[in-house]
């Protein structure tokens, strides 16, 4: 099985490098990082020194200290029969904070163990971000927990929790960089910017811009400065890749990110013509993640009818089953406008926990419908993921805390 490591070279000072192989049915997807870092920003020794790996995480540069690529590392389970899965080598790199002091009550804790952190989360739980709007479409913003119900497989749960607070979310901004977005860059970068200036202070966000293949141009972080620096890191060029961007995105999410509440948005404007997974893939691996939130913006109005079409189909699959919203503006100048609407619905949902009554070892795809009653305003709708693939695993991978975030 081939493993390509991609990366981006930068003159002006060391370069860091991240790698995450996904390994699914149909090859193996990487996800780059390369980043010019200070040694401020990564912890690491001054440039007059060599720069020394973190205690967990192999030597990247060395193959022989690379992971073994016939293990399944992934958070779920490949489709095709693989040996069970492994403590990755190359260990998450973001540094966690000592609690979640914003975690849903009951969606677990954070805890040190032999200088790594685990999350534990309760068993069989199901977390669901849930957006509730009125007839005329208005959010609807001060309901309890009473007010919710939820069936799963068409057997009604009991909701433990529910929760509408600005709780802090952990994003993936998935931005196409095949040559057809030369032109729309700058304007997307603009509202890239100004969706992460219209988000929660401490919402924690990375930067992945995609062609044939995906780099992670800004690994997970809250400095605003530093995310519009991945966002401007492009050089528009090749085909497109969407659904192996997606599936690395949400890999990412599951494994470095520190908050439950988690989103990727997708902007591109054409249909995917370069990935090796397809799309029922890459949603496969978002719902059996447990997440995330997929919004998704298309910029199709000067795409050629059949690709259109093509592209707006698969744009609203990926929103449609996992909650999110998928936008379609007319022209560059809407963009700003759209970025500001998904920054409002990300901090206007709800999230509503219930403990599953079936045992998470009975595996496989579980259906999810949520309802809203009461409030005095008539009929409300729920907008929330289809679905979710139940797992046995609830424990995120350790956590080095030697690395600066």
């Amino acid at each position: 099985m081939p493993f390509n490591l991609l990366w981006k070279p930068n003159p002006s000072g060391p370069v860091i490098l991240a790698v995450i192989a996904l390994l699914n049915s149909g090859g193996t997807h990487v996800l780059v990082h390369a980043q010019t870092a200070s040694p401020a920003q990564t912890g690491a020794a001054p440039a007059s020194s060599p720069i020394q790996p973190p205690l967990t995480t192999s030597a990247l540069t060395r193959p022989q200290a690379q992971p073994r690529l016939d293990v399944d590392r992934d958070p779920i389970p490949s489709p095709d029969p693989i040996a069970p899965p492994a403590p990755a080598a190359n260990a998450n790199l973001a540094s966690p904070p000592n609690s979640k002091p914003n975690a849903p009550a009951g969606s677990g804790d954070l805890q040190k163990q032999d200088g790594v952190y685990i999350l534990h989360a309760n068993v069989d739980e199901v977390i669901l971000n849930c957006a509730v709007l009125d007839a005329k479409g208005q959010p609807v913003m001060d309901l309890k927990r009473d007010n919710f119900r939820v069936w799963e497989d068409g057997v009604a749960e009991q909701v433990n929790s529910v929760q509408h607070l600005d709780l802090p979310v952990s994003m993936g901004l998935l931005i196409d960089n095949s040559g057809s977005m030369r032109d729309k860059r700058a304007a997307v970068n603009a509202a890239a910017y100004h969706l992460l200036n219209a988000s929660n202070p401490q919402d924690e966000a990375f930067v992945v811009n995609f062609s044939e293949h995906a780099f992670l141009d800004q690994r997970l972080t809250t400095d605003r400065v530093v995310l519009d620096r991945g966002i401007s890191r492009s050089d528009p060029a090749g085909t497109t890749a969407m659904y192996d961007a997606v599936a690395a995105s949400a890999s990412e999410l599951a494994t470095h990110g520190k908050n439950r509440k988690q989103v990727l948005l997708i902007i591109t404007d054409g249909a995917d013509n370069a990935s090796r997974l397809r799309l029922k893939d890459a949603i496969r691996r978002v719902q059996g993640l447990g997440g995330p939130v997929v919004y998704t913006i298309g910029l199709l109005f000067d795409a050629d009818r059949n690709e259109a079409d093509r592209a707006k189909n698969d744009l609203e699959a990926l929103s449609e089953e996992t909650g999110g919203i998928a936008y379609f503006p007319r022209s560059l100048q809407d963009v700003d406008a759209i970025a500001a609407d998904v920054a409002r619905d990300i901090r206007e949902q709800y999230v509503v926990a219930y403990h599953s009554s079936r045992p998470f070892s009975l595996q496989g795809y579980r259906t999810v419908r949520v309802e809203a009653v009461g409030g005095g305003r008539g009929q409300l709708y729920v907008r929330t993921k289809r679905g979710y693939y139940a797992q046995t695993e609830q424990s995120k991978p350790p956590v080095d805390t030697t690395k600066q975030q």
